[in-house]
């Protein structure tokens, strides 16, 4: 999996991006993950929505408790992510290495295990 974060820093970048960039950070996005599956190593990949709209989730003595978002001790947050079938970690580093976000950016890859 292929981890998109936001980060102060990359929020502070975002900010200094002209509408036309955005728009062209975003098409990237789209293109990238065209490319993905086009070549049959795509799985999934999404954006994620505003943290504010999250939940969290616990069960404690058989209660389920739920609190709202944003946690505001979190300064980054996933942003998105890139699920890739890849024959091995030297793949999956060179399709991270795409991610438009990896310009300002670290993305993050980590083994996903299936049982």
């Amino acid at each position: 999996m292929i981890m998109v974060r936001s980060t102060e820093r990359s929020r502070a970048r975002w900010e200094t991006l002209s509408d036309e960039q955005r728009g062209a950070f975003g098409e990237a996005h789209w293109a990238l993950s065209a490319d993905l599956r086009r070549s049959g190593v795509l799985v999934s990949s999404a954006g994620l929505g505003d943290p504010a709209d999250a939940r969290a989730v616990t069960v404690r003595d058989g209660r389920t408790a739920v609190s709202d978002g944003p946690f505001a001790e979190a300064k980054e947050y996933l942003a998105g992510f890139y699920l890739v079938e890849v024959p091995g970690l030297e793949d999956a580093l060179a399709v991270a290495a795409r991610v438009p976000d990896a310009a300002f950016e670290d993305v993050i890859v980590q083994p996903v295990y299936v049982p």
